[in-house]
Order: structure tokens, then sequence, then C-alpha cells
């Protein structure tokens, strides 16, 4: 009962102030929120200068167990070193305090702007015209074998396959028309330096623009290499 009362006694004297209970100090962690919000602002700026179209950035939840000392000076974020600018990706959020800490914020970055698609079906081997095509909105981290924004490198190629209506054009659909064909006849141009002969021969190859392919000049049993460089036209160094 004696000891009850000395218990009493001192916990009454605590709330009277006359004794002050010994509390841990109370370590300060990083907020997460600040964290997520340096991934963010950094992906807003890095993508809106990339000027690729609009874009819409999830990033991913942190630990709720993390535990990171809190920094006194402003966080830093950046890409990872060969990391992907749209998908999934990775930001690095840095404290710059004295012992420091990083961590990786994982991140959804989809990016929408207009790519080319076809206006409608294109058969197997068809020249493409700038009128079969038309600029659409589609989000670009899910073209990873690319896209095309501009007709200009498009028109005059062959589709490689039968291309469906809608579909967005890829550069492995296309390839370029063959300008020599295997046993026709060709113009052929002979430099050397300021010197220039013109003559004709017959094509021993199919070949498209820059390709090397063998030629038999007229009047000549002679095979020689040239560079396909136009319709019908290859030239050759002598």
């Amino acid at each position: 009962m004696l000891q009850h009362k000395i218990q009493l006694f001192f916990i009454g004297l605590a709330l009277l102030g006359g004794i002050s209970p010994r509390l841990p100090a109370a370590t300060q962690w990083q907020d997460h929120a600040a964290i997520r919000v340096a991934a963010q602002q950094f992906l807003d700026t890095y993508i809106a200068s990339q000027q690729l179209g609009r874009s819409e950035i999830t990033l991913g939840s942190l630990d709720p167990r993390l535990r990171l000392k809190a920094c006194t000076t402003a966080l830093a974020a950046s890409m990872l070193a060969g990391g992907r600018t749209m998908g999934s990706t990775t930001v690095a959020v840095r404290c710059k305090d004295p012992g420091g800490w990083k961590i990786l914020v994982a991140a959804q970055v989809d990016v929408f702007g207009p790519v080319l698609v076809a206006r409608h079906p294109l058969a197997r081997g068809s020249l493409i015209q700038a009128d079969d095509l038309e600029l659409v909105e589609r989000n670009l981290s899910h073209l990873p074998y690319g896209y095309y924004r501009d007709t200009q490198p498009v028109a005059g190629l062959l589709a490689k396959r039968t291309i469906a209506a809608t579909t967005v054009i890829t550069p492995p659909m296309l390839q370029a028309p063959n300008l020599v064909k295997r046993g026709e006849r060709v113009s052929i141009v002979a430099e050397r330096g300021p010197i220039q002969i013109r003559t004709s021969g017959k094509a021993l190859a199919d070949g498209k623009s820059g390709d090397i392919v063998q030629i038999r000049a007229d009047g000549s049993q002679r095979v020689i290499d040239g560079r396909v460089v136009g319709q019908g036209v290859v030239k050759v160094t002598l």
C-alpha cells in the first residue's frame, strides 16, 4: 500500500510540472510526398522539353516502411543513364546533404502525339502515296518499332506486307523500290575526275537506291560494279 502511494505522489508531481518525464528524441524522417513531387516535377519538365505531345505520368508507390533522414537541401531528380523516356521508366531522387541518400522512383510515362497511319488497307508490294496516309494521335510509348510524323520519308516506298486501315506505319513495314531490275537496260554514267562518259548496258541484278550492282556494258563482255543513283541509272567510278 505504501509503495502505491509513493507512485501516485510522483505521478502527481509530474502532472504539476515538478518532474519532466524523459521522452526519446523524435527522429526526423523524409516526407514521402516530397520525394514523389520531386520525381513528378522532373518528369513534367523533361517530357515537355522533348515536344513530343501531351503526356500522362503515373508514379509508383514508395514502400511505407521506408525511412530516410529528412533532407535539409532541395531534392534533386534525374534520369538514370540509358533510362527510357517513355513507357516504364525510373527516376533517381537524391538528397545532396553530407551523407545523403538516393532512391529510385518507378514511373509510367505515356506520351501522346500525331503519327502516320494507313488511311485505308494497303496491299503488299503497293507503292505508298501521301494520300494513302493520315495523322492520328497515338500513345508513343506503345510504338517500340518506331513511327513517322511526316509523309516525305514514306511516300514512294513499298509495303512489305499487307497493312490494315488505321495501322500505325513503322519502318519495318516498308522497303525501297528497285530502281534497277535484273536483265533490264540501264544508263551507265562513268566518271574519272572532271571527265564523265555516258553509255548503256544490262543490269545483272536488282538494285535499290545506293545499292552496288553488277552491269555489263554494251559492246563488251566485261562485268563492272556500279552504284544505283536513279531510276535505271548506275554510276561507275573509273
